[in-house]
């Protein structure tokens, strides 16, 4: 399949299901009660996205590998993973249940500092997390009080309850899948994996300090695959170039740096392997909307 829907934010994914949207943020989705059917899609994420499937509706492809789940199972997405979905079923209504929540809901939160940790959104898992049925409910129990608190309504408490709400279904998740682990081999890393752990591993130390900037050239030697090759590859599976995908991560830590209000934005911008801050600045106005001054500035208030 060619087309691939850019999932920038959850209001996207719910009017492709006919779904209601209480918070441009975050939204629990029940697929039994979707009005619209969707064929063969494949998404590319821009959202973290948490699905609970009590029955097979459809295949799913991860990157370059299959995914591997059976019915009562979670499947995990992560922003900049892409997916695609082929459904098995003419059911426009399946069951499947789940959570979407945008990258901005946890900006400046505990929870945004250690979402990494949760490793089941890594591609680095094809294999979907078979539940019990006390682990289901488990799960239905949490799925349900977030719900509640979207139907509430905002005030000044909304956030924080809804991202320890949503902490404590991760943090579940984790013990299920560390449970399941037990008794897994580690699968073998496709190139998507390798270049994604190539890329934490480059900004999680001083390297981009030091060395600056991270090329396509360079992750492509990393790989052992030339770079034409590389762009393509990825380009095919991500509809995202390498260079896309590398400004769009570099975005991202820049937000959570900004959002501490520690550093200044100077400091920022070397850490992250910019010569100049200008360079810096221009490049998150352009792919943000505001300056890292403005953007920080929105989110202490």
């Amino acid at each position: 399949m060619d087309k691939i829907l850019n999932l920038d934010n959850v209001d996207l994914y719910n009017k492709l299901y006919g779904l209601e949207t209480l918070n441009p943020l975050i939204s629990v989705v029940d697929l039994n009660k979707a009005t619209n059917g969707v064929d063969l899609i494949r998404f590319n994420y821009g959202v973290y996205a948490l699905f609970l499937k009590l029955e097979k509706a459809c295949d799913i492809r991860y990157g370059r590998q299959t995914y591997d789940y059976q019915e009562g199972t979670i499947v995990c997405f992560a922003p900049g993973q892409t997916a695609e979905t082929t459904p098995t079923t003419d059911k426009v209504q399946v069951n499947v249940y789940g959570i979407l929540f945008h990258p901005d809901l946890l900006r400046g939160t505990s929870l945004g500092k250690v979402i990494k940790k949760y490793t089941f959104f890594s591609y680095e898992v094809s294999e979907a997390l078979h539940l019990s049925e006390e682990e289901r409910s488990i799960v239905m129990d949490c799925l349900k009080i977030i719900r509640m608190e979207l139907e509430h309504g905002v005030d000044r408490h909304s956030k924080t309850l809804l991202v320890n709400h949503i902490e404590l279904l991760l943090n579940y998740c984790m013990r299920f899948y560390e449970r399941q682990f037990i008794t897994r081999s580690k699968a073998n890393s496709d190139v998507l994996t390798r270049f994604e752990s190539l890329l934490d591993e480059y900004f999680e130390g001083a390297t981009a300090e030091s060395n600056g900037l991270p090329t396509v050239k360079y992750f492509a030697d990393k790989l052992c695959l030339s770079s034409n090759y590389f762009g393509d590859m990825f380009k095919k599976e991500t509809g995202k170039t390498p260079q896309e995908y590398i400004q769009t991560k570099v975005i991202e830590l820049a937000k959570e740096r900004i959002s501490v209000a520690e550093e200044t934005v100077s400091q920022i911008a070397y850490s992250l392997g910019f010569q100049y801050p200008q360079h810096f600045c221009r490049l998150f106005k352009k792919r943000v909307g505001c300056t890292p001054n403005e953007y920080r500035a929105q989110n202490n208030m």
